[in-house]
């Protein structure tokens, strides 16, 4: 079996070939490299592993010899969309237009979504809510997402907001970030801390794209929430669970935040096909404090 993964170098992206790879799995990697090269620096010897440097918004090579197209490639999240629209539209939107019509009727796609799409309401939300999209990440993944389930052979997982570490760390993402000021800085700004979101570990979010790979015939022309019931947490609760480990000050602010996501998301329907997220918050928090206590995401490379 050949596996493409598009956006292959990113966050979830790089956790994902590396399991793929130790599976035994053929893997292509696609992406532009537009972070750089070193997230994947480490598995780019590999007998199984292909790496193409390629820009998704053009037709890919060679696309039909792929058994398992899993498509990551996009802007990711709240802030990088909201600063180029532009680009979020295309590159979510039309590109991913282009895939689906470049791909034969039997090649398997799966596509890397987001509950980022229920909105507000602050209301538990399955499957079956109507959507309410109020961020340009939001609108245009789910322009994408009714672009894909045109198609039969495919799958849709609208994943929780991931966490943990990968080769690849995003900073944007609330549990890393929590994190983070925690250590470095010692102080947190709480913006409208009783919203919720629900959360998912980058290496079960990589476990959920296999699962659904192998149990693909039972889960194909569906929607699945990617993520697990136990995972809902405000971002009080967050920092709660943070201080725990951490000491440091929760400044809680009257100022409204940008992203108003506000949601408890149920994960029922993945879970009765066998999925279910192996890593707690706390499991990834702990992770995260040990990587913290070197790690400065802001500054790689200093002068001697």
């Amino acid at each position: 079996m050949k596996i493409l993964i598009t956006g292959g170098a990113g966050y979830k992206g790089t956790v994902l070939t590396k399991k793929l790879l130790d599976a035994g799995y053929d893997v292509t990697v696609m992406d532009n490299f537009m972070y750089g090269y070193e997230p994947i620096l480490h598995l780019a010897n590999h007998p199984l592993l292909t790496i193409k440097k390629a820009d998704i918004r053009n037709k890919i090579d060679n696309l039909k010899e792929y058994d398992v197209i899993f498509h990551l490639a996009g802007i990711s999240g709240f802030p990088a969309c909201a600063s180029n629209p532009h680009s979020a539209q295309l590159i979510n939107v039309e590109a991913t237009r282009l895939l689906v019509e470049s791909l034969s009727p039997g090649q398997l796609l799966i596509n890397a979504s987001t509950t980022s799409m229920y909105g507000k309401s602050g209301e538990p939300c399955d499957e079956q809510t109507p959507v309410d999209p109020i961020s340009t990440y939001a609108h245009t993944k789910l322009a994408a997402e009714k672009i894909v389930m045109e198609r039969e052979n495919t799958v849709s997982l609208r994943f929780a907001t991931v966490f943990g570490f990968s080769t690849k760390m995003r900073m944007d993402l609330m549990i890393n970030d929590f994190t983070y000021k925690a250590i470095k800085e010692g102080v947190l700004v709480l913006f409208d801390g009783f919203a919720k979101r629900t959360f998912i570990h980058v290496r079960d979010a990589a476990d959920c794209y296999i699962f659904t790979m192998n149990n693909f015939d039972k889960m194909k022309a569906n929607i699945y929430n990617a993520g697990g019931n136990s995972l809902n947490y405000s971002k009080e609760e967050i920092a709660g669970l943070i201080n725990k480990k951490v000491k440091f000050t929760v400044i809680n602010s009257e100022l409204k935040d940008k992203d108003l996501r506000h949601f408890i998301v149920n994960f029922d329907k993945i879970e009765k096909l066998g999925y279910k997220p192996k890593i707690s918050a706390e499991e990834g928090i702990d992770e995260l404090i040990k990587l913290y206590q070197f790690y400065d995401y802001y500054s790689h490379y200093k002068t001697i």
